[in-house]
């Protein structure tokens, strides 16, 4: 069994025609020979994802999902140009081609980027990486090196300081997210009300130091080498990405961070190895944080409770779409039960909260 991750077959309509695809790419990228091989990886529910194959070279093609207009949404020259220009301060970027914004090649905007073949861990450990407790320890503080190393990178040197805002970032999120969860709510999810109220009042200034924000750092958006899979070589998913606080971004990532010794039910929402034998827990993931950051963190309930809101919202606005018939997906039905789980974890962390 490879434990690289695979593509597989296309999925019914959403082919790509491999002889547009060739004629592009030998245009834009020299040295290429033969006929491409087209499949396509399963994971994602946002932009479409392909793996590309020439005999002497391998490329991944992103594109937004078939039938959707909105660019804001899925703004493949936004990726490109972080990609492109984030690698110079963040060599775990996969390193970006061509970007393609003629709609007459495949009826809509794309970018190509190299393919860093490796492997991605997804809801359990596999087997056959034999990891020690100690061993998973150190991956997982090396998982947490890479996000103080990308919350340290000088976005200005790398062109990349119109990317975002951060003055006012940490209201626009509370706000954002709570507008956003009230347009998606439904007559069985709940309110949050209280929730967001503390968030309001608990509000904290922003970082004194802010920097790039990934929004969505996960074990399952790095990629490790097969080599020596102890090493990171790759960071993926990069569409949120924006300029705002590091510590929101860390409450974000711990808002996944399933641990060992949390109960059942939260158990079900796991979709790391975040409870592996040798994992840190998520008191211990600060910690180590701030130590590698040089900070003090002293309110990390609110960013903890800030990210367990915005995955309701996240949650919560694809439930909307099962409740009012908008998708068939039966894995969404059981949506609104995360939601009320995140809640009631939420009010846990705020009733212990010293804040």
């Amino acid at each position: 069994m490879t434990l690289t991750d695979q593509s597989t077959r296309i999925r019914d309509g959403e082919e790509l025609d491999a002889s547009v695809i060739d004629q592009y790419l030998k245009a834009h990228i020299p040295g290429l020979s033969g006929t491409p091989n087209i499949s396509q990886f399963p994971g994602g529910a946002s932009n479409l994802t392909y793996l590309i194959e020439y005999p002497e070279q391998e490329f991944v093609l992103r594109r937004p999902p078939f039938g959707h207009k909105a660019k804001s949404a899925h703004d493949m020259g936004r990726e490109y140009r972080i990609l492109n220009q984030l690698n110079a301060g963040f060599p775990y970027c996969p390193k970006a081609y061509v970007h393609c914004t003629d709609e007459s090649v495949l009826g809509c905007e794309f970018y190509v980027m190299e393919r860093v073949k490796g492997i991605i861990l997804r809801s359990d450990m596999p087997a056959e990486l034999n990891f020690s407790a100690e061993q998973t320890r150190e991956l997982c503080k090396s998982f947490i090196d890479k996000l103080v190393d990308l919350h340290n990178v000088d976005y200005n040197a790398c062109g990349l300081g119109d990317l975002g805002k951060p003055e006012g970032y940490v209201k626009r999120q509370i706000e954002g997210w709570s507008d956003r969860y009230e347009k998606a709510l439904t007559p069985d999810a709940p309110t949050w009300e209280p929730v967001k109220a503390w968030l309001r009042e608990k509000m904290p200034a922003d970082h004194h130091k802010p920097g790039i924000v990934h929004n969505d750092y996960r074990f399952d958006n790095v990629i490790l080498d097969p080599s020596n899979p102890m090493q990171i070589i790759g960071v993926l998913d990069w569409e949120l990405t924006t300029i705002g606080d590091p510590l929101m971004d860390l409450g974000n990532t711990l808002a996944y961070w399933i641990e060992a010794a949390d109960p059942a039910p939260v158990q079900l929402m796991r979709r790391q190895p975040s409870n592996a034998p040798g994992m840190l827990t998520r008191r211990e993931f600060v910690d180590y944080y701030a130590e590698r950051a040089g900070i003090q963190i002293d309110n990390f309930d609110y960013y903890y409770t800030y990210g367990l809101f915005r995955l309701a919202g996240i949650v919560q606005q694809i439930y909307y779409r099962y409740y009012h018939g908008q998708t068939q997906d039966k894995r969404f039905a059981q949506f609104v039960q995360m939601n009320k789980l995140l809640e009631m974890m939420s009010l846990q962390v705020i009733g212990k909260s010293t804040l």
